[in-house]
């Protein structure tokens, strides 16, 4: 069955609309840089108020291992995903603390689904890039991967169904593709998660 991440939450209506949809995984992203990222007090609050059967994701982008690690120690989070150049060494000291690591790759050849495949996270993501909203080249997906992998990028509830009888993937990621005017829609996050279901009915 396909599990399914909404991704990118950032205030509690966010939580409260995830919780009523109740995907496989919510996510906080760390990095700095977005436009959705959270600090450690505000993801903390946040997961106090997400329902504690829905694991929570921290997506981070180059940060200290260190800084991660303290997120998975004091269960703020419950799975890292990575979207920088963090090493298989950076991969392995996370995987030490016994939660599951995810490495996301921007795919834009055959050579990216290739490095995603020898990966040594416990899944990979591959995605167009940090957030675009866009998806990348489909047709780069000829070879199905052996390993349990993420799609992401530029999904919505209507093109989901589509990716899922295309390619089987373990599980989707979508962030933009549930947002309305740059905020999460409770109505496109319920859709979303039904999509997915609906492939398994």
């Amino acid at each position: 069955m396909t599990r399914i991440k909404i991704c990118g939450l950032t205030r509690p209506e966010d939580v409260r609309a995830v919780n009523a949809a109740r995907p496989d995984y919510a996510g906080f992203v760390f990095w700095p840089k977005s436009r959705r990222a959270v600090d450690a007090a505000g993801a903390t609050a946040l997961r106090r108020a997400l329902d504690p059967d829905i694991p929570a994701v921290g997506v981070f982008v180059d940060q200290p291992v260190e800084e991660i690690a303290a997120l998975l120690r004091d269960r703020t989070i419950d799975v890292a995903q990575l979207h920088g150049h963090e090493t298989p060494e950076d991969i392995r000291a996370l995987q030490e603390l016994g939660r599951p690591v995810w490495k996301a790759f921007k795919v834009s050849s055959p050579e990216d689904v290739l490095a995603a495949e020898e990966s040594p996270a416990d899944l990979v993501l591959l995605d167009n890039g940090y957030g675009t909203g866009q998806t990348f080249d489909w047709s780069l997906l000829d070879k199905p991967l052996t390993r349990p992998w993420l799609l992401a990028g530029g999904l919505t509830p209507e093109n989901i169904p589509q990716a899922v009888k295309a390619f089987s993937p373990w599980g989707v990621d979508i962030s933009s593709g549930v947002e309305t005017d740059g905020h999460k829609d409770p109505d496109k996050i319920m859709a979303a998660v039904a999509a997915v279901r609906s492939e398994h009915i």
